[in-house]
């Protein structure tokens, strides 16, 4: 199959039966049948005060007003005066009792309040408008509702200033506004950049209220001037929700998600990642069972890497056997069963019994979405928790308002690569604004992808509280383990660090449950009078919870701009750098090993230390640890139950207050309370040791716990080995106390008390010195050469500095390069030897670089992670370009193919390299838009080629080919196209070091942009 007609396999199979669907979704409950008249409501003929409800007559047509609360309150319309609910009591939940309301006619207008709103309901024509009783206006519309034979439309005034949010998943989107933008809420099957999978038909505005639109039926949202907001049906049902002045955006999600319900409360082993394949007779693998589930259930195990729950079953057309051993095999190992299913869950009372604690929807059978969607969602839940004691737990691609209280919003089948993670950054996070608390994404798509993008998107979809990988589709399985190293180092790395936060992300995931909000944010949820945090500046990022900032890499490079801080203290989570918000970083060095991580001053982060693989692994006598970077006064309740049950429905759950007491800046006393734990649950910690990290910068005079001093250890090992007391280490990231307590028991409070330290960021702010090193440094393999590094003092100068390398092994770092002084605010550069190991593969090696110093009366370390580019050995005679090795190998569609055409998504799947029916043994073949770079070391003349759409394409695709050296454009193609002649290329490349080899798609379409770089040649020696 060509690649430009990319379509998925889910809708490759399901082409036709999702038309009938979607036939069968417009012509079922939630669409009026099609009215012959349009019009507009007209001037009020009569007002009716029904107890519950207000009803206002409009000539034929009526509107209904029925208050929910006093903050949330619904409006209907009947064109022709007969009111429909098709969508029933399908997506709202019972609200119980109605508020006192009161009415009131002031001539020009009735007013219809609450205790806390008032709507005013405009007599000439009919019009709405509502204010909060303190006077101020939330919205109004400047046309009355509107009516066309399918659709109903609302329009609104737009303010100013006035930003937008919401309308479910919103792929490539939606962490910012959407201010001037059109959103959809229907099902399209686009499951890539600008589709709008798990679309909900919900907005909120910056002016402090949001609309929900009760139906089934497609919505068109324009957020222009005016807002308008039309449904393809026949009628008009809109509830609303004015949010306090204090809560926000907040306040409005809580109140939709209260009319449609909270989110879900996950079992832990759901929070933990998944892995999906087909065990029986996959087609992509060759013959298999599902029992052969558990051989790689145990190579999780064996790679120490965390695995929640596999979905065994998971490809059209696999079933499955052996169900219930597959499911104890997998708990022995610490993982739960899923299934996916295809067909529906008729059978899913006897999956369940079997062991099955996950369940995947799919457009095959929820393809129609809508009520349909919604349906399977709440069925399957339902279905796990009829028949076993566990919580449900589903995921779907396609889903409708209410389905966060039931299921994972999932973006569906997509193709790993950069751009592939650049616009999932926004997508998660805007999903929150509609009350979806758990969207997410497989690691590196199911298609394509590479180790590189793999890794990179890995790391920052584990600060997303789910996660999945894919197998079975792409050319090689995609478990974390498959690419080797460094790749699997740093995959485990950044799987235990989810591992590590699971209490966090518990705790925010029982905060759901209250008040709708998931844990993934974007900065204008909780910096909302930043004006940058609406904008593109914060488009790339995104909070989890409040403290973490993520600014993910999304390019293949080592160096990440434009990561915006908003207001505030933020500490590089691994360097211990401080930054003070609002303020932009250009320039950050983000090796493959360092996701651009920032926490917020003020953060108390409950963690299970140890690099556990599974919740498990957790005994009765393991340590709980707080991690906290003090400012000022802060808490967090660590919310705990059984992690696996429904118990916790009836009250068997215990929540831990935690209070730290610090500076606001500067020096200080630190006090760290952590209240009783209240509340019991089965296998709950009657004791427990505790462990901290407190990031101050300075050492503490003396550490109490409860008024008693702890003893001080006088290094890492002493401490490691004590069984209590506190050790200050200074190499650690900026200065870290670290405190360890015997078992204490749960039941009491007790306190923990710093003295004589400091606030996050030290006694004296900005005093710490910060280490960078210039990007672009090179090495060959085995060779020594010198890396530069630049050391910069803070606010105080920087004395006795040494600068080392910590060297990898295999390789070798010179003596410490010494600066007596540094003045404050002046930067010094010194060049430290290095030797490459001699085995050293071509590409990035992640190295740290450490300055060792006095400032400010204090000893202290800063760190700088930063990569030095390992090259291969120069050409010495004429070269195939297939034959190099590729320092850089981005491509838009599957991997880059030597000496073959592009093909599909696998490696090794193109065909023989044909140009205008000329073929060729010798070349590349690739997919724009892409990047190939090569390094010559300067030892290489000219670069000859034929380039050309490969013949497979059968006429269409429009590219140009580039090459570049060194970062200069030497050469550009006109405009290719499939039925173009074949391009000679003869480019000079005296003295070029790196080239880059580039074909860019030109018409905004990439359907078809198979290029070829044929026999493309090197002229060297």
């Amino acid at each position: 199959m060509q690649s430009p007609i990319r379509t998925t396999r889910r809708l490759r199979t399901l082409a036709a039966g999702t038309l009938l669907g979607l036939c069968a979704a417009f012509a079922g409950p939630g669409l009026a049948q099609a009215a012959d008249t349009s019009g507009t409501v007209g001037d009020v003929t009569g007002f009716h005060d029904d107890g519950a409800s207000y009803t206002l007559d409009a000539g034929e047509a009526k509107a209904r007003v029925s208050f929910v609360s006093d903050e949330t309150f619904r409006i209907e319309l009947a064109p022709d005066g007969s009111f429909k609910d098709p969508a029933g009591d399908a997506i709202v939940l019972p609200q119980g009792k109605a508020p006192s309301t009161r009415w009131k006619d002031q001539g020009d207008r009735y007013e219809l309040s609450s205790a806390k709103v008032t709507l005013r309901a405009y007599k000439s024509p009919l019009r709405f408008a509502l204010f909060r009783n303190d006077g101020t206006k939330l919205w109004a519309e400047n046309a009355p509702l509107s009516w066309t034979a399918d659709t109903t439309t609302q329009s609104l005034e737009r303010g100013a200033d006035e930003q937008f949010y919401g309308v479910g998943m919103q792929n490539g989107r939606g962490n910012t506004s959407l201010r001037g933008q059109t959103a959809k809420a229907e099902v399209d099957y686009n499951w890539n950049d600008g589709g709008h999978p798990n679309s909900v038909p919900f907005y909120l505005s910056s002016a402090g209220y949001g609309v929900f639109r009760n139906t089934f039926a497609p919505n068109t949202y324009t957020f222009g001037a005016p807002v308008t907001a039309a449904a393809k049906e026949h009628r008009f049902d809109a509830y609303y929700f004015a949010g306090s002045a204090n809560e926000g955006a907040k306040g409005v999600i809580g109140q939709y998600t209260k009319l449609t319900g909270k989110p879900f409360m996950p079992p832990v082993y759901g929070l933990e990642p998944g892995d999906a394949d087909c065990y029986l007779h996959n087609a992509n693998r060759g013959e298999r069972h599902t029992l052969d589930s558990l051989k790689i259930a145990d190579q999780y195990v064996e790679k120490d890497m965390p695995l929640g729950w596999m979905l065994v079953n998971d490809g059209y057309g696999c079933g499955y056997e052996n169900l219930p051993d597959a499911g104890k095999g997998l708990q022995e190992r610490g993982a739960q069963l899923g299934l996916w299913t295809q067909d529906g869950i008729s059978k899913i009372a006897d999956q369940v019994k079997a062991g099955q604690r996950i369940a995947k929807l799919d457009v095959a059978w929820v393809g129609s979405g809508y009520k349909f969607a919604l349906d399977g969602c709440k069925d399957a839940y339902k279905g796990i928790e009829d028949n076993s004691d566990a919580r449900g737990v589903t995921w779907a691609p396609e889903s409708w308002a209410g389905a966060q209280r039931c299921g994972v919003q999932w973006s569906g089948d997509q193709t790993g690569t950069w751009d592939y993670i650049r616009w999932q950054i926004p997508t998660y996070a805007g999903a929150t604004m509609s009350g979806l608390a758990y969207t997410t994404g497989d690691i590196d798509g199911i298609f394509g992808g590479s180790p590189k993008t793999y890794t990179r998107d890995l790391q920052w979809k584990m600060l997303l509280p789910m996660s999945m990988t894919m197998d079975g589709w792409a050319a090689s399985d995609k478990q974390p383990f498959r690419q080797g190293e460094p790749y699997t180092s740093v995959n485990r790395k950044y799987l235990k660090l989810h591992e590590s936060l699971l209490p966090y992300l518990y705790s925010y995931a029982h905060e759901a449950t209250k008040t709708g909000v998931g844990a993934v944010r974007p900065l204008a949820l909780e910096y909302p009078d930043d004006p940058k945090a609406a904008t593109d500046a914060a488009k790339y990022e995104f909070l989890t919870g409040d403290d973490f900032l993520v600014a993910p890499v999304y390019k293949d490079t080592t160096v990440r701009d434009g990561i915006y801080l908003p207001k505030g203290t933020w500490t590089d989570y691994w360097t211990g750098r401080v930054y003070q918000g609002p303020t932009t970083i250009d320039g950050y060095s983000a090796p493959l090993d360092t996701l651009p991580l920032f926490v917020k001053g003020g953060a108390t982060v409950p963690m299970w230390p140890g690099g556990i693989r599974s919740y498990k692994d957790r005994t009765a006598d393991s340590p709980l640890a707080w991690d906290i970077y003090p400012q000022g006064k802060s808490t967090f309740d660590l919310y705990e139950d059984d992690g696996v049950t429904r118990e916790h429905r009836d009250g068997a759950y215990a929540t831990q207050h935690a209070v730290v007491d610090a500076p606001r800046s500067g020096a200080g006393d630190i006090k760290v309370e952590i209240g009783a734990s209240k509340g019991d649950f089965k296998g709950k910690q009657k004791t427990r040791p505790y462990a901290f990290t407190v990031h101050t910068g300075d050492a503490p005079s003396r550490v109490t716990l409860g008024g008693t001093a702890l003893d001080r250890l006088d290094s890492k090992a002493a401490y490691d080995k004590a069984d209590a007391g506190w050790f200050y280490d200074r190499d650690d990231r900026g200065g870290v106390v670290r405190v360890k307590t015997q078992p204490l028991s749960t039941d009491r409070e007790f306190s923990l008390t710093l003295e004589g330290t400091s606030a996050v960021g030290g006694a004296v702010p900005g005093a710490q010195a910060a280490v960078t090193v210039p990007d672009g440094q090179e090495l060959g393999a085995g060779a020594t050469g010198k890396v530069a590094v630049d050391v910069t003092a803070g606010s105080r100068d920087a004395t006795g500095v040494d600068v080392t390398l910590d060297a990898p092994a295999g390789w070798q770092a010179g003596e410490a390069a010494r600066i007596d002084r540094i003045p404050a605010g002046e930067t010094r550069r010194v060049e430290v030897p290095l030797t490459a190991a001699k085995d050293a593969a071509a590409g990035e090696q992640p190295l740290t670089a450490s300055a060792r110093y006095s400032s400010a009366d204090e000893d202290r370390t800063a760190q700088g992670h930063f990569a030095v580019a390992v090259m291969p050995e120069p050409p010495t005679g004429d070269a195939w370009a297939s034959d190099l090795v590729w320092l850089k190998s981005t491509n838009g569609y599957g991997p880059a193919e030597r000496d073959r055409s592009n093909g599909e998504s696998g490696a090794t799947d193109g065909h023989t390299l044909t140009l205008a029916g000329k073929t060729y043994a010798k070349g590349i073949g690739v997919h724009a838009d892409s990047d190939i770079e090569v390094y010559l070391g300067g030892q290489c003349s000219k670069l000859t080629a034929d380039v050309g759409i490969d013949d497979e394409i059968k006429g269409y695709g429009e590219v140009a080919f580039s090459v570049e050296a060194d970062g200069k454009v030497l050469w550009t193609s006109p405009k290719v196209t499939g039925a173009s002649d074949t391009v000679p290329v003869d480019v000079d490349l005296t003295g070029a070091r790196h080239v880059h080899l580039k074909v860019t798609d030109t018409n905004n379409s990439k359907t078809g942009d198979h290029g070829d770089w044929a026999a493309a040649k090197f002229i060297c020696g």
